[in-house]
């Protein structure tokens, strides 16, 4: 793919790109990457995938970013800050992982789509796409959902098919990252009622007669309860440590780290630290005066989810 990348040298030109993008150049990128993901069956590179779960090595570090909601600036900071272009040129073994929720929210959703679809197109083995509840399967619409005014606002009368593209990518967007023995990446949260991996990694197969993917993408920590409760957003479910703690037992790992909640911050724990959530967006709507991402070095074992806080890096 080197020669794909060639003459992308920093964020800033991939941002330019994706404001410059008209709808056929949108939806041809769409259309790519919704195969890639697709044919990533198996194997990719050192990582196992089973259904939309991805199981990664632990070697090398990885890049993790919560929800962008159209905030190109931040995803520009993110990329430049974490010299993500420039140290995976470098041959160094590096893991950019996106929490999900691209779009809605943000005036510049398109462009932020745009460039997460050109990284992973870049670097298909380097990149992974995870899915959020704004990438949610139809009978589970997130609101406000602008995107699809968004995008006619943006590419006018050839808006509505740029849209439909990105309504066939959710559905290869990835449910669940696991870095073995030591994290698990999910949207929103814990779900409850998965039993073996096989109810997280096909999710997606065994909805709505199961509510793992829903819980996956729209679920969400809490301190003062046991076992989940009804959640405030209309789906999903708020969820107790006891849930967290036997999710970390199945999947044999210490922490989870999650996006889909805004945090004035950029981040928060809770449970004890073994739950971390991101946010990378910044500003309004949301309170957040700052947003973060995570760089961890992922070959370095943990002995304490506490040790995970310090690979924040807030703007």
């Amino acid at each position: 793919m080197q020669n794909v990348a060639s003459h992308v040298r920093s964020a800033s030109s991939l941002a330019e790109m994706a404001t410059e993008a008209h709808a056929e150049e949108f939806i041809e990128l769409a259309n790519k990457v919704s195969g890639q993901l697709a044919n990533e069956k198996g194997k990719m590179g050192n990582k196992k995938i089973t259904g939309r779960l991805v199981e990664v090595e632990p070697l090398g570090e990885a890049i993790i970013v919560g929800d962008l909601h159209g905030d190109l600036k931040s995803l520009v900071h993110i990329l430049d800050d974490s010299k993500f272009l420039k140290e995976e040129s470098s041959g160094r073994e590096i893991l950019l992982v996106f929490l999900g929720d691209y779009g809605d929210r943000g005036n510049q959703s398109a462009e932020v789509y745009y460039v997460v679809l050109k990284l992973k197109e870049m670097f298909p083995e380097k990149v992974i796409l995870m899915r959020g509840n704004h990438e949610g399967p139809r009978d589970l619409v997130a609101s406000p959902h602008d995107l699809p005014t968004q995008l006619k606002n943006r590419f006018k009368e050839r808006g509505s098919k740029p849209y439909l593209k990105l309504q066939e990518l959710f559905n290869h967007l990835y449910n669940c990252v696991i870095i073995r023995e030591q994290f698990v990446l999910l949207h929103g949260g814990a779900p409850s009622q998965a039993t073996t991996i096989n109810d997280i990694a096909f999710a997606h197969e065994t909805h709505p007669r199961q509510p793992h993917l829903e819980e996956i993408l729209w679920n969400d920590p809490w301190k003062e309860i046991k076992g989940t409760i009804a959640s405030p957003r209309g789906a999903g479910r708020l969820f107790g440590v006891d849930v967290t703690n036997k999710l970390l037992k199945m999947l044999n790992v210490k922490a989870i780290i999650r996006g889909h909640q805004s945090c004035p911050n950029g981040y928060k724990s809770i449970h004890a630290e073994q739950v971390l959530t991101l946010f990378s967006r910044k500003g309004a709507p949301y309170n957040n005066r700052f947003g973060a991402y995570l760089r961890l070095d992922i070959s370095q074992k943990i002995e304490t989810p506490k040790q995970i806080v310090k690979g924040i890096h807030k703007f």
